[in-house]
């Protein structure tokens, strides 16, 4: 079986209410965005995940190769948004997920994506892909921690010398982060490409080569928001496709920011674009990084 991506995290009941019991939501996770990000660009996703009986994954069985490993329930985050910025609460994480998990049919996808919200990913994971796989992460699920009412707080990323050597690629945003960006040079001692997002503001590549490491901002496209919920997985997974066919870091950023901002001018994964519609959009406005002396 051919895969383009393999994505690797629970899937979620993301709901709009603090009350756990709500039975309106909506499909969630890292894997449900990347998949359907991944279908919608033309590419053949799968997914392993788990999930329980109180979840519906038919519409991801509808486009993509679906591999679910049970649990009781299925993880729920609540996700609340103000003028203040976003809350959210974590209930009934699912279990993790080791590399015994993975079926050998699994094991060799041209890339594989790792996407734990509630810490439901083991580090070693990371080091059971073929020479060839472009291993990623989205570390959000590791770099956080929740307390006895679900609130999820950030948290410092323990795992990460166990996990980044085995990456090729490190995604997250400056929200996971803090806003500490010296953390971003911490990555860097283990991981040679870190893609840091800020929203609105577009993303910044960092490429370490030796001692040098070269900053790059790549400007956003504007979007008129909507629902910014899965914006993230949308622009690592169109990143990293991208990253596959071109091998040029700045453009599968632009490429991803504009897939990114389609995303989130629609609910949940609507909006996501078709790839003719983002390459139109990069041809009628052409970037290109000129080098320390354009910016």
């Amino acid at each position: 079986m051919s895969i383009d991506l393999l994505a690797i995290g629970t899937v979620t009941r993301d709901i709009e209410t603090a009350d756990p019991s709500s039975f309106d939501y909506v499909l969630g996770g890292t894997v449900s965005f990347a998949a359907v990000t991944a279908a919608r660009l033309g590419y053949k996703p799968a997914i392993l995940t788990r999930a329980g009986d109180d979840v519906d994954l038919s519409v991801l069985h509808e486009i993509a190769s679906v591999h679910a490993l049970p649990a009781d329930r299925t993880t729920t985050f609540a996700n609340l948004y103000s003028l203040e910025g976003r809350v959210q609460y974590c209930y009934t994480p699912s279990p993790p997920m080791a590399a015994k998990d993975i079926p050998p049919q699994l094991r060799a996808p041209k890339i594989a994506l790792l996407g734990p919200l509630a810490n439901e990913v083991l580090p070693d994971v990371a080091t059971v892909f073929a020479q060839g796989t472009i291993v990623a992460a989205v570390p959000q699920g590791w770099m956080r921690r929740w307390d006895r009412d679900g609130r999820v707080y950030p948290s410092a990323w323990t795992t990460m010398a166990e996990i980044l050597p085995h990456l090729d690629v490190l995604i997250l945003s400056i929200e996971d982060i803090d806003g500490e960006l010296e953390l971003i040079h911490e990555f860097l001692k283990y991981t040679s490409l870190v893609i840091l997002t800020a929203y609105r503001d577009g993303s910044t590549v960092y490429r370490r080569a030796g001692a040098e490491v070269e900053i790059v901002p790549v400007p956003p496209r504007p979007a008129n928001e909507l629902d910014p919920t899965g914006a993230g997985d949308i622009f690592a997974t169109a990143f990293l496709l991208r990253l596959a066919e071109t091998g040029d870091p700045l453009d599968a950023a632009r490429y991803a920011n504009v897939t990114a901002s389609f995303g989130v001018e629609d609910r949940g994964v609507e909006g996501v674009p078709v790839h003719a519609e983002v390459l139109a959009y990069m041809g009628d406005h052409p970037w290109q990084y000129g080098g320390p002396a354009g910016e």
